[in-house]
């Protein structure tokens, strides 16, 4: 048997949140060192995956997936614990394990009690924030890897439990809040995300259900196996009714569109970056909410490419709505994090629009939009995260001329900014562009549209700059110090890997291009012929 690399890489963090968890209370720096030792050793078997993963090795029996494991699970349901990657999932493990050593050291002091010695102050366990981050990047990562539905969907819904605490328990302290009203806000906000991402739950499992049902009916055996479901309706053995093909779909989607955050299912997401610790913030953009993304490419459009065509226009207009919906409240946001939290509801709309618009520019813009997102959103989240926590404040009116007393931070923050509105050169600029142009090539008037998008995300972010770091320095921010080297070793590497991938994308594409074609081709969807009009003359020529 060969080396189960995809099950080790999920089952690290798992192992080392029990770890981290069962650290002495009295020894809260152990804690995170022993977080931080076993994220990083995640992040190296991520890597090795992606050494070991071939994107031009042709499609075997297993479909496009690489280092494949399958074994029986619940065999009387069709139930079986299936892993394996392709150019998309294996990326997004990287990005994952990538960003939890950045959260888990700029997280480094978000636990700690506020007045140890205080008897009437709730205690908030370091232990238990550091193992809850582990135990979230555990199952993200093999919702990734999992090519089970009913195995990804188990995973897919247990992560609300981890993320539920981690709002609810440990979020922010930042504002002129009583203890109790600052508790009151955290657990509305984490009751908010748990129910909105339960119903979804619910939904998709009464479609994951229906799916089983049809296979065991046709097949003669009901079976949960992606690679099995996706080879039988190639080779006629497998059809759904067209009525029926379309539910599941609306089930699966919806499940996916709550998670993403898509319009008008979003509303839970302002109040859980909100009210979570900045590294949380983190977590629930650039890693969780990935995985709704990039399971409406995995399972949305290759069990169901019928019902995906027919739904795309609906589902088009929506992502449209996304764009120019959050923009717009950023640009009114007076809460730091908000704004950040708003401007990721209108790039979700992008990388969903990328998606359905089933061109090879718009999905493969789309894939890398998930990465380059998770990148900027977190260079910039974190750092709004430092700044907030000198200040005390989450108040853009709070703030004013902090370039003067902290340059660095002030920079990095500029740096973030900008690949968040996708300045050229700087890597979301990329992917923005090719959904873009892969819209305009089949719907030109929802591309013009989007392109709206782009403007309003300059003016959000600049307007947020100039507010916080421009103009004559408020007493409060004098004494505010820069950066300091943990915070730098954290925000560094993301900034120079935005400037790495807007100039060299190649690197990434080149993994993601060939899962994007083999998407397409699941959808039997090709990209539309150019317009070329040639003149009488120019054609006699």
């Amino acid at each position: 048997m060969s080396f189960p690399l995809l099950t080790v890489t999920a089952a690290v963090p798992a192992v080392g949140a029990v770890a981290t968890a069962a650290v002495p209370a009295a020894r809260r720096e152990a804690a995170k060192w022993v977080a931080l030792a076993f994220s990083l050793a995640t992040l190296v078997l991520a890597a090795v995956q992606l050494v070991r993963f071939d994107p031009d090795a042709p499609s075997g029996k297993g479909g496009p997936f690489q280092l494949t494991e399958s074994h029986a699970w619940i065999s009387d349901f069709g139930v079986r614990y299936e892993l394996g990657v392709d150019g998309i999932g294996v990326v997004l493990v990287a990005l994952t394990a990538l960003l939890v050593p950045f959260v888990v050291l700029a997280g480094w002091h978000d636990a700690d009690p506020l007045e140890p010695a205080a008897p009437n102050r709730r205690w908030r366990p370091t232990q238990g924030f550091f193992a809850l981050i582990l135990m979230v990047e555990a199952m993200v990562v093999i919702s990734f890897e999992a090519t089970d539905v009913f195995l990804f969907y188990v995973f897919f819904e247990a992560m609300l439990i981890p993320m539920y605490f981690l709002i609810g328990g440990f979020g922010d302290r930042a504002g002129e809040r009583t203890e109790d009203e600052a508790a009151r806000q955290r657990s509305y906000a984490a009751v908010k995300f748990l129910l909105y991402n339960l119903a979804g739950g619910l939904v998709m499992l009464a479609a994951v259900v229906g799916l089983y049902a049809v296979t065991a009916d046709q097949l003669g055996h009901g079976t949960f196996s992606l690679t099995e479901i996706v080879q039988a309706r190639a080779s006629g053995r497998l059809h759904f009714a067209t009525v029926t093909e379309r539910a599941l779909f609306l089930g699966f989607f919806f499940a996916f569109a709550v998670k993403a955050p898509l319009w008008p299912v979003h509303t839970w997401l302002p109040n859980a970056m909100g009210e979570a610790t900045a590294p949380v913030a983190v977590l629930i953009t650039a890693v969780v909410d990935k995985v709704g993304t990039f399971a409406m490419l995995r399972f949305c459009l290759q069990l169901f490419p019928g019902a995906s065509k027919w739904a795309t226009p609906v589902i088009v207009v929506l992502a449209l709505i996304s764009i120019l919906y959050g923009a717009l409240l950023a640009v009114g946001q007076r809460d730091i994090k908000r704004l950040i939290a708003y401007a990721s509801i209108s790039h979700f709309g992008f990388i969903i629009l990328g998606v359905f618009a089933m061109t090879t520019q718009g999905q493969g813009g789309a894939t890398l939009y998930m990465v380059n997102h998770g990148i900027s959103t977190a260079a910039l989240m974190l750092v709004a995260g430092f700044l907030i926590s000198r200040r005390g404040s989450r108040l853009i009116a709070d703030y004013g001329g902090v370039q003067k007393v902290a340059p660095v931070l002030a920079g990095t923050f500029l740096v973030g900014g900008l690949a968040t509105l996708s300045l050229p050169g700087l890597a979301p600029f990329v992917s923005e562009f090719l959904v873009l142009v892969g819209t305009f090539s089949r719907y030109p008037v929802a591309g013009a549209v989007a392109t709206v998008g782009i403007v309003l995300a300059a003016l959000y972010v600049l307007v947020l700059y100039q507010r916080t770091m421009t103009g004559p320095v408020k007493e409060p921010v004098r004494a505010m110090p820069d950066l300091r080297v943990r915070e730098l070793a954290v925000v560094a590497p993301l900034i120079a890997l935005l400037l790495f991938l807007g100039v060299y994308p190649k690197p990434v594409t080149r993994i993601l291009d060939p899962a994007v074609e083999h998407t397409l081709s699941q959808v039997d969807r090709t990209d539309p012929e150019p317009d070329v009009r040639v003149s009488n003359a120019e054609g006699a020529k």
